[in-house]
């Protein structure tokens, strides 16, 4: 019975402990470079990223144009711009069993993103700028 009850409390502990600390933007560099992930946001595909060598990215929402931009740390975020947009997009991505989750900064109601694949295959694009 003290096995079982020891057992379960490290696993209890172990398992928030995974996610309690954003990964810094050396360990989602490493992570993620030359890897295209798809993320879901409430089991819905969200989009694709694929990461490039020299933290740049190319973005696509599910069923639209890619649009290519680059990454950069600040604050202890990882924050994204795009060639449409300027305006940063920050976020903070934790490490879980399952791959990445990613909590949006600047989002009041909490958008949180949550890997559902990753391939080393390039981002397929729709639109006039098919393939990168």
């Amino acid at each position: 019975m003290h096995r079982i009850w020891a057992a379960a409390l490290t696993l209890a502990l172990a398992a928030p402990a995974l996610a309690a600390e954003p990964m810094s933007a050396e360990e989602f560099e490493a992570y993620s470079t030359g890897k295209t992930l798809s993320y879901a946001v409430g089991g819905e595909i969200y989009g694709a990223e694929q990461y490039l060598p020299g933290r740049r990215v190319v973005w696509a929402f599910r069923g639209q144009e890619c649009t290519h931009g680059q990454w950069y740390e600040q604050a202890g975020q990882i924050c994204f711009v795009y060639e449409h947009d300027a305006t940063p997009q920050c976020w903070s991505f934790y490490r879980e069993a399952s791959g990445v989750r990613a909590q949006f900064e600047g989002d009041p109601t909490g958008t949180e993103l949550s890997e559902v694949s990753q391939t080393r295959t390039p981002l397929i694009c729709a639109g006039p700028d098919v393939g990168v």
